[in-house]
Parts: C-alpha cells; structure tokens; sequence
C-alpha cells in the first residue's frame, strides 16, 4: 500500500539562509532536522513526501531542500495561502498569516489520495513513531466509527526544553490508548528531577512527565479533507471580529470535534523516542549533539 509523509512547511520563512531555523544545520555533514524527518519516514515504508509550502517559496525550496530529496524518495508539492479560502469568503483586512495547521493539511486535497502522516518541519521525532504510525496507516484498527486516524504518543518528559517553557498538547486518553482529548497547554517546564509544571488560568500546576502529548504527528486517510474543508467553513463562519487577526484552523481542534461527534477513532501509539526541536536559539546546541550520539550508536550512517 502507498503512504504519503505530508511535511508542513509553509512556516519555513519569507527568506532563506540566516536565521530560519528549520534550514539549520544539525547534523555531522549539514543535515537539517527534516532530512532526519524524512530519512526514518522512507525506512519505515512511505514512499512518497509532499511538501505544504508557500508558492513564492517554491524555487528556493526546491533547490535547497526539494531537489536533493527527489534523489531518493517521490515528491510533490501543495501550497498553503492565505487567500485560499472558501468561496465567499476573504481575507480580514489587516491579516498576514495563513489559517493554521487545517488550512495547511486542507491543501493537500487532490495532491494526496492515499493515507498519509503529517509532521512539522522543524520536529525530530526518532524512528518508533514513523515504523508506528505507517503500520497502523497499513493496518488500522477498525472501530466502525467513519475515521480511524491514530496519533504518536510522545512522553511529555521526553518533549521538553532545558532552556526555557513550552507549549504542549497534553492528551487524555482512555484504558485502550483511545485519544479522549488534546488539551493546549502552555507554560510547561521542569523544575526539578521529577516535577513538570505547567500553567493553568494563570496558576502554576503540576503535571505528570509520563503524560502523552500530541506533537503534531497524526495518522489520516485521505477522505478527512472533505472534513477540513466543510469545516474550514463553519470555522470562518462563526470567527468573531476580534479573532480576525490571529484565530488558526488547527488539526487538532478538528479531529476533537470528530471525536465529539463519535464520527473518529484516534489510536495514541506510544513513542519513547526522545524529541528534539529548536524552541529556543540555545537548544540547538543539543539538537546537535543529540544527533551526533544516534550517528555514533549507529542508528543513522555517517552520511544520511
């Protein structure tokens, strides 16, 4: 069966070079995180990546990134816009970012007809969770409910910065690992060797390091697009005024509707595969020499 790794990278920067984290290099010979991305994808079975760009990226992309890619695995490409909305609808005045992870996601309809996972460029989420997720793309779990989409599972202890607070989707699931709710949660951070806290309605709270959180690593089939893009209307629809600016159409906002609506299953596989990601200009020092650890315990080859 074909599976598509979608990679949302419309957020990659008006320029490239200098500054835009996602094109760092991370690894011994210059590797970004992305390659690293798309290296265990292909591993674990996919066998084609589209690319969520923006077009006046598109010739810089291809020839920093794209080309180079399509060397080993199949490519394409689908671009998010903010003016790619629904007919009757335009963009508020004033607006200069585009909708969110749905719009992003939305754009791969027609570009993508197969299942497919969907992660942020800028993640490294270690080789368990794409063997994880392409297998249950090939296998689902049949629930009888319309969608059975599954999510990684990371380990809130394994996702967080030693140089500052994070944002997180902790996730309530039930005895099965059945995805309950994301809950977005902000101010998280460790304070001490075995106490996470986070922040709730303005308070600190402590919160369990062996919590799940959605990293923004999902497992669809390609018939949720319809659902993105009717409810990418409904979402437009009831935005009020104030929320013109900044309000996003996010993914997980919209599988927790399925999910109230008994229209979804979401399985949570669990990954104990430690994230890298660069929040902060000082974690990238770590990202660097976590890289350089897998490459010397041989879990990636000397040149990717």
């Amino acid at each position: 069966m074909n599976t598509t790794l979608v990679v949302m990278a419309a957020g990659i920067g008006s320029r490239f070079g200098g500054g835009i984290k996602q094109l760092e290099p991370v690894g011994p010979n210059g590797e970004i995180i992305m390659d690293y991305a798309i290296h265990d994808a292909k591993e674990a079975g996919f066998n084609k990546v589209v690319f969520i760009i923006r077009k006046d990226l598109e010739k810089d992309f291809k020839e920093i990134i794209g080309n180079r890619i399509s060397k080993v695995i199949d490519i394409d490409y689908a671009f998010q816009e903010l003016e790619d909305l629904p007919q009757g609808f335009s963009v508020p005045e004033g607006r200069k970012k585009p909708f969110g992870t749905g719009q992003a996601v939305l754009a791969c309809k027609g570009v993508v007809n197969e299942p497919f996972a969907v992660i942020n460029a800028d993640d490294y989420y270690g080789k368990e969770a794409f063997v994880k997720v392409h297998d249950f793309l090939v296998n689902p779990d049949k629930s009888g409910k319309k969608y059975d989409f599954c999510m990684a599972g990371f380990i809130l202890g394994n996702t967080l910065s030693d140089n500052g607070a994070v944002t997180r989707g902790i996730c309530k699931v039930n005895e099965e690992n059945i995805l309950v709710s994301v809950d977005e949660t902000g101010g998280i951070e460790r304070v001490s060797s075995d106490k996470v806290i986070c922040e709730k309605n303005g308070e600190q709270v402590e919160v369990s390091a062996d919590s799940y959180v959605s990293m923004n690593m999902w497992g669809l089939t390609p018939d949720f697009f319809d659902e993105l893009e009717a409810r990418f209307v409904t979402f437009l629809k009831n935005m009020k005024p104030q929320e013109e600016q900044k309000k996003e159409y996010l993914l997980p906002m919209i599988v927790e509707e399925l999910l109230r609506e008994d229209k979804a299953q979401v399985k949570v596989l669990e990954t104990q595969d430690k994230w890298f990601g660069v929040t902060y200009k000082e974690d990238k020092a770590v990202v660097v020499e976590s890289i350089k650890k897998l490459h010397e315990q041989g879990k990636y080859p000397d040149k990717l």
